[in-house]
């Protein structure tokens, strides 16, 4: 379950980050730390792409929802490196080419765009 996607190539924590909820988004993280290997978790909860090339960060700033951001982030901090978080998931491009920054400018959100 916490493996699979749905048919837009999000993982529930995509869905999760998406939908701004906060309360599954917290209760998928705990399922994939009790199930789930560092690498697992890395490369499908924290690294991966939708079908529209965005990761969970891309969902999360795109939503404007600070206390998804600010708990995906926590996450990244708690498993990725400092290359990973700065080389791949700040850096990760959509399919039109934006970021997570611009996502959240394209929203006019400049409370996401100072966080991210």
């Amino acid at each position: 379950m916490l493996l699979s996607t749905d048919n837009n190539g999000r993982s529930a924590w995509h869905c999760a980050a998406l939908q701004g909820n906060l309360d599954v988004l917290q209760k998928v993280w705990e399922c994939a730390n009790e199930n789930l290997t560092r690498g697992e978790i890395n490369n499908i909860m924290l690294l991966s792409t939708d079908n529209e090339g965005m990761t969970a960060w891309h969902c999360a700033a795109r939503r404007g929802n600070l206390d998804i951001l600010q708990n995906v982030w926590e996450c990244a901090n708690e498993n990725l490196t400092r290359g990973e978080i700065n080389n791949i998931m700040l850096l990760s491009t959509d399919y039109e080419g934006m970021t997570a920054w611009h996502c959240a400018a394209r929203r006019g959100n400049l409370d996401v765009l100072q966080k991210v």
